[in-house]
């Protein structure tokens, strides 16, 4: 499969980017981000200046699901800086569904649910801020959550905006469940212009599960947008995330991005390869790497993937393209995406039931045949040096390489092509 690496959109958000920095050196992300190729002007994407690069931290419902209260919230704050997680730019710590009450109260508030939440959010947004850390929280676009435990934001955005502000919220996963039967493409700008209006910048992640194909046009009122239904701690559940947000990958960039998500890492229904293998096409394909396993209690294999540095550059590089699976040979892939600096993250994945030699040549992931460079190993923390033509590695069942390309000179480092 021949890999062309940017598309005319691509290289037309490229050059604004670029542009706009040569203009000004503090030119935000708005400014920044992909133009509609079929209008000629677009307003900025929704000015708040967030989703630079995309976000980490960690969500309660992987692991916790309804289980939620505020002594986990504070702990689990806790434990994103004594870890070293925060240090390494894990930053949300996201309430997802349950943490209110049933009904709104008499003039329509949201109400932190007694029970489990009883010192109030902004209490406990507070806490967070002050470890460093911010809060995220969750609504739906329509009259009650999934779990039909809270009231949903179908026809309160304003308020529901106006309350997340005051209380210090800095991030909101927005999900689908129990609509009025219009289009998400009716109901999120709603809300989306709610919370540009609260006076507060608040991260908006559409969860909309990809049903209408949102990253052709959530990007005017999102920093992310849900590209699949919800993943489960299993192995087929990852990889048909994987492929299914993979076929996007010209939609994302700064300030708004693809979210296969959350990451299932450390919650024990997969291998630690298959655990690697799922952070590694995450890092690469730029999705939000937001932890869903409980961190106060997570191994140290689990901790040895969350926390790689290398890999999280990949993720969090300025560039900003997502990689995307550029050769298959039967259950054998090669991804790759560039990086900053003429780099190109390349991922040699074996999905394949027994070992196997993947094998990515530099036509596959637009190298000059005659390049030549510095191979780093990403998970042992090696360099092979003077790398000519191509890479391969012998890979056991499920597992996979990741590594940074630096081409040696100026001139034969990666090619736009197309």
């Amino acid at each position: 499969m021949k890999c062309w690496w940017l598309t005319q959109r691509e290289l037309v958000v490229l050059c604004i980017f670029f542009s706009i920095l040569l203009l000004d050196g503090d030119a935000t992300v708005t400014a920044a981000r992909p133009l509609d190729m079929e209008s000629n002007s677009r307003r900025n994407l929704l000015a708040n200046g967030l989703g630079l690069t995309p976000p980490m931290g960690w969500n309660s419902w992987n692991h916790f699901q309804c289980q939620i209260e505020e002594k986990l919230i504070r702990e689990t704050a806790d434990a994103v800086v004594s870890s070293g997680l925060a240090a390494l730019g894990y930053q949300y710590v996201n309430l997802d569904d349950c943490w209110a009450e049933l009904n709104r109260d008499s003039q329509g508030n949201l109400v932190p649910k007694a029970s489990t939440f009883p010192s109030g959010i902004k209490a406990l947004a507070d806490y967070v801020h002050g470890k460093g850390l911010k809060l995220g929280i969750y609504s739906d676009a329509g009259t009650q959550t999934c779990s039909k435990t809270m009231p949903g934001s179908l026809g309160y955005e304003e308020q529901d905006a106006k309350t997340f502000a005051s209380w210090g919220i800095d991030y909101l996963k927005y999900d689908n469940c129990n609509d009025d039967g219009t289009s998400p493409k009716e109901r999120y700008p709603v809300m989306s212009k709610a919370l540009l209006n609260s006076g507060k910048p608040i991260f908006f992640s559409l969860c909309e599960w990809g049903e209408e194909d949102p990253a052709t046009w959530a990007a005017d009122i999102g920093n992310s947008w849900r590209t699949t239904g919800d993943i489960s701690n299993n192995w087929e559940s990852m990889i048909s995330r994987a492929d299914s947000n993979d076929q996007w990958a010209s939609h994302a960039g700064p300030g708004g991005w693809n979210d296969p998500d959350m990451l299932e890492v450390g919650n024990g229904g997969m291998t630690i390869e298959e655990y690697r293998s799922h952070f590694s096409i995450w890092a690469l394909a730029k999705a939000p790497l937001l932890i869903g396993c409980d961190i106060r209690s997570m191994s140290n294999e689990t901790y040895e993937i969350l926390s790689n540095k290398e890999v999280i550059a990949v993720n969090q590089d300025k560039l900003g393209v997502q990689g995307k699976k550029v050769k298959v040979d039967g259950n054998l892939e090669v991804w790759a995406g560039p990086l900053s600096d003429r780099k190109v993250a390349v991922v040699l994945w074996n999905r394949g039931g027994s070992k196997a030699t993947v094998t990515a040549n530099w036509s596959d992931i637009d190298l000059k045949p005659t390049t030549i460079a510095d191979a780093r190993d990403l998970w042992a923390h090696s360099t092979q040096t003077s790398v000519e033509g191509q890479i391969s590695a012998d890979l056991d069942s499920h597992a996979c390489k990741m590594y940074v390309l630096t081409p040696h000179n100026d001139h034969s480092g990666p090619v736009i092509l197309g």
